[in-house]
């Protein structure tokens, strides 16, 4: 007897709760739709989104790559430098094709139109890229006997202290550039500087040359 009761006991919650149960989904059916429709819309785009994020990657590997390689072979094949020119932009490397034109320009000996290229590079992402531009445009002033405005940005550069860009460079320039002006005491206290703060880099080493050379 008791175990009839003990089961109709049960069969009876079971039953009170299957009533719950439909009565709550009843009731909240339109929030339980609603709520299902935004779970499977997040997975969707979190989808769409993650599968657009792996093809820019892949089309910015090709780009790079590109890049490179046709920039290494720019002594061999100088027509290369439309290919670079085509493939500059305001993009994370089609930046770089700006910059290794420039390099062969200025390798070239063709100041003026290194810094047209450089100046196509946009100023609003201070990035390696950005500072790699911006070292070779003092560069360029230098050659061109413009040491205060190579002067002028290597010092904004040195204030901004870029993690990403390696001050070693940065400083060996404008020591160079001061010596150019004909200040020996500030290209020799730059070149000091080198000597004890980047010891084992090669502009560390030439600067302690360069030291000796302005000490004598």
């Amino acid at each position: 007897m008791k175990r009839v009761v003990r089961k109709q006991l049960k069969e009876d919650e079971f039953v009170t709760t299957v009533n719950k149960v439909i009565n709550f989904l009843r009731k909240h059916m339109r929030e339980l739709i609603a709520a299902g429709a935004l779970i499977l819309f997040a997975l969707i785009l979190f989808t769409g989104l993650k599968i657009i994020r792996t093809m820019t990657e892949k089309k910015e590997s090709a780009l790079l790559t590109e890049i490179l390689q046709l920039s290494s072979e720019l002594k061999d094949n100088p027509e290369n430098v439309k290919a670079l020119e085509d493939l500059g932009g305001e993009g994370k490397f089609s930046r770089l094709a700006y910059i290794k034109l420039a390099a062969y320009c200025l390798s070239e000996g063709e100041l003026d139109k290194a810094m047209t290229v450089l100046e196509k590079i946009p100023m609003n992402r201070k990035d390696l890229f950005f500072y790699q531009a911006q070292d070779l445009m003092a560069q360029i002033h230098i050659k061109n006997g413009n040491y205060d405005k190579a002067i002028d940005i290597y010092k904004k550069i040195e204030e901004e202290n870029p993690e990403d860009y390696s001050l070693d460079v940065v400083l060996y320039y404008r020591a160079e550039a001061h010596e150019r002006r004909g200040e020996t005491e500030q290209a020799l206290e730059i070149y000091r500087r080198l000597q004890n703060d980047f010891p084992g880099t090669f502009y560390g080493l030439d600067a302690s040359r360069k030291a000796e050379e302005l000490e004598r």
